[in-house]
């Protein structure tokens, strides 16, 4: 069996920090899948598209392919702002974007980077429909409230003027557009492991799913 951590939840969780503090410690290598829909947003939005519609979706995930080849684009710092985080929501909604995206996703977890001991994927439907076999499922969670002062946080440490309610209001909507949506809803898998991260330090929520990844792995 492949070594597979699959992580999901919301946004401002904490599951990206955790998935690079958990990668790091145990050589994994770490795909962050959200930044693939970031990603695809990024390109449709640069050339005025609406990422609603699924022709200008395709479009976004075609030049992202061909983009891939030059340093990674998803690392691009851009892709972190709030407009395209509300754009990638939207183009993952649709059924044919999250079919192009998925063979990429499986490809990287069945056969991580040379080197590396295994893969942890972290997004929103990771151990429900990427990886669904992995022998470790972590849902990681918190208060809407904590994650929405959690973002604002990080949004105003970047220099951009934010504020708590505005905030608060589009994580709400985005939780209900991920959690309500047709094609592969937000949700826990039913054999995960559910972490509520609302007062855990970033230290003790590796330490944590450190421990499951032992029970896991051996």
């Amino acid at each position: 069996m492949k070594n597979i951590i699959a992580i999901d939840g919301p946004a401002a969780s904490g599951k990206g920090t955790l998935s690079r503090n958990l990668a790091k410690e145990l050589n994994f290598a770490h795909m962050d899948t959200g930044a693939l829909y970031r990603a695809v947003a990024f390109e449709v939005l640069k050339q005025g598209k609406n990422p609603a519609n699924e022709g200008d979706a395709l479009y976004g995930c075609k030049a992202l392919k061909g983009n891939l080849h030059n340093a990674s684009p998803l690392s691009n710092p851009d892709l972190r702002t709030e407009e395209i985080g509300d754009a990638a929501s939207k183009v993952a909604s649709i059924q044919s974007v999250r079919d192009f995206l998925t063979d990429m996703q499986r490809d990287f977890a069945n056969s991580p980077p040379f080197g590396f001991n295994g893969a942890i994927l972290d997004g929103r439907d990771i151990g429900t429909i990427i990886c669904p076999n992995a022998p470790l499922k972590l849902y990681i969670t918190a208060k809407c409230e904590i994650r929405a002062n959690r973002r604002m946080k990080e949004l105003q440490s970047k220099g951009l003027s934010v504020t708590y309610e505005a905030v608060l209001e589009d994580m709400r909507a985005r939780d209900a557009r991920d959690s309500n949506r047709k094609v592969a809803p937000l949700k826990p898998a039913a054999d995960c492991v559910i972490i509520d991260s609302s007062n855990l330090s970033e230290a003790k929520m590796l330490e944590t799913a450190l421990t499951y990844a032992k029970k896991a792995f051996g």
